[in-house]
């Protein structure tokens, strides 16, 4: 009696194996994204809780005019550092307020490309925006 394995048996085996991580892959890299749009999301609404805390606490009840780079002088005392991008740290998200009565927040997700809006402060442009009552379209 013969104790070892024939070529196609090895084959076979080395192709399952193949398959599987190939898989296993593809979700760790699908699921990483969504963790890391999952983050954005919630940095988005930690700063618009820090912009609606501004507004009720501003004597002209007005939002900080200007964008993503004006925030975190207007913004000290509300929150601690403005968030920056978990995959990318020198990409900053977008913020625009023109005249103070709104504003929007933006971020470039990785799961969608669908876009919202055209923040000039968005490097690579928003698909996910926020303003005063929500998500934006």
């Amino acid at each position: 009696m013969k104790s070892s394995f024939s070529l196609i048996e090895v084959l076979v085996v080395a192709t399952i194996i193949g398959v599987l991580l190939t898989g296993a892959s593809v979700s760790y890299t699908s699921l990483t994204k969504s963790s890391r749009d999952a983050k954005r999301k919630s940095e988005l609404e930690q700063v618009r809780a820090a912009l609606e805390m501004y507004r009720s606490n501003d004597t002209s009840s007005l939002y900080p005019v200007g964008v993503w780079a004006d925030l975190s002088t207007a913004l000290t005392g509300y929150i601690g550092t403005l968030p920056t991008d978990p995959k990318d740290p020198t990409y900053t998200y977008g913020y625009d307020s023109t005249d103070g009565t709104s504003y929007t927040l933006g971020a470039h997700l990785e799961s969608t490309t669908t876009t919202c809006t055209s923040l000039a402060s968005c490097a690579g442009g928003c698909n996910y925006c926020l303003g005063p009552y929500g998500q934006k379209q």
